[in-house]
């Protein structure tokens, strides 16, 4: 037996010796299963079905690397907090581990970080920012990834005012205008209705034919609006403002049906930089959009999700640049660094920028 062992032994060195031994292939550890409960205001939502679907694949690609399996279950809150407030109980019920959460009201977001947090469940704010009060009830194990909705709005009020006549068609030194809003309540309508405007004045007067309107980020709402605009005010309408571009392509339909000529005698621009957008702007049938920009936003999101999903405690707040879009290219997506603060940094900033 010894010489058999001795004669196993010397042909093993033989074959490694002359290359003939080919290692096993090493194995892999099994990786971790994490449950993930994710919340989205609604479904029909351009941006957001680019943001969830491009969240989904980033998350098997990480798995793919990592060697663990994240399991999304996605809900639709139909644009009902009483809706999604029940899902996201019903996820902290599961057991989930994680919750992604893109609110239909951020200022009811208390509750919800209250109940994820007695489970021990961490907690990943998209898209809608929350109050600062409500980042401040469990510090390390809930952060907000998305944009600043001002910058979007200062960009569109910045697109107009660099256009050769600032919006002024007709040369009487006055911008008329009509305002198309999210929803009622969105922090994101607000900031960007006040701060186009505001960025806009800075350059030339305006004035805002009838009031701001809801189009509830609706195509149709949108085309609804501008029509009804087109057709009260006729060529004093100059530019039309809106809060993103689903409703921004509602408005060009109703342009284009008026018998209007976009970028000849009405400016519209809009915010996300959805693709049927950014070819309109290759056709010069559309002023400019800003990018809300969904790949990078997402991205972040899972990888922020992962770290607390490893028992890391992360800032409070993940932010991304929005991107001024007048031409088709200035819209390619690529992965860009965020930028992580503190309460007390945004809060600064906030100060200092717009002296909120």
């Amino acid at each position: 037996m010894k010489k058999l062992t001795k004669l196993v032994a010397a042909l093993f060195i033989l074959a490694v010796t002359v290359g003939l031994y080919t290692p096993l292939p090493e194995i892999k550890a099994e990786g971790e299963t994490y449950e993930i409960g994710v919340a989205i205001y609604q479904y029909n939502d351009n941006f957001m079905t680019l943001f969830r679907n491009e969240l989904a694949e980033y998350f098997k690609e990480l798995g793919e690397k990592d060697g663990n399996t994240y399991n999304l279950e996605f809900q639709d809150g139909k644009n009902d907090q009483a809706t999604q407030t029940e899902q996201l109980n019903n996820f902290i019920a599961q057991g989930k581990d994680l919750l992604i959460a893109n609110l239909v009201d951020p200022t009811g977001a208390d509750q919800i970080i209250l109940n994820a947090q007695a489970a021990d469940i961490p907690v990943v704010l998209i898209n809608r920012e929350p109050q600062v009060s409500t980042m401040e009830l469990w510090p390390g194990k809930t952060t907000y990834v998305g944009v600043d909705a001002r910058q979007s709005g200062v960009y569109q009020g910045e697109m107009i005012a660099e256009l050769e006549n600032h919006g002024d068609i007709n040369g009487d030194g006055v911008v008329k205008y009509i305002m198309i809003m999210g929803d009622a309540g969105n922090v994101d309508a607000e900031q960007r209705t006040q701060y186009s405007i505001e960025r806009l004045e800075e350059t030339i007067k305006t004035e805002i034919l009838g009031e701001a309107q809801r189009g509830n980020w609706d195509q149709a709402k949108g085309q609804e609006i501008a029509a009804n605009a087109l057709s009260q005010y006729g060529e004093d309408l100059e530019v039309i403002f809106s809060n993103n571009d689903g409703m921004a392509l509602g408005a060009v339909q109703a342009i284009n049906g008026a018998g209007r000529e976009i970028n000849k005698d009405i400016y519209i621009v809009g915010v996300d930089a959805l693709p049927e957008v950014v070819e309109l702007l290759g056709q010069n049938q559309f002023t400019g959009t800003v990018l809300n920009d969904h790949y990078n936003q997402s991205h972040t999101a899972a990888e922020v999700a992962v770290r607390l999903l490893q028992g890391e405690e992360v800032s409070p707040y993940f932010w991304h640049d929005y991107i001024k879009v007048t031409k088709p290219e200035e819209a390619e997506l690529k992965r860009l660094d965020y930028r992580e603060e503190s309460v007390e940094e945004y809060q600064t900033r906030l100060k200092e920028v717009y002296g909120e």
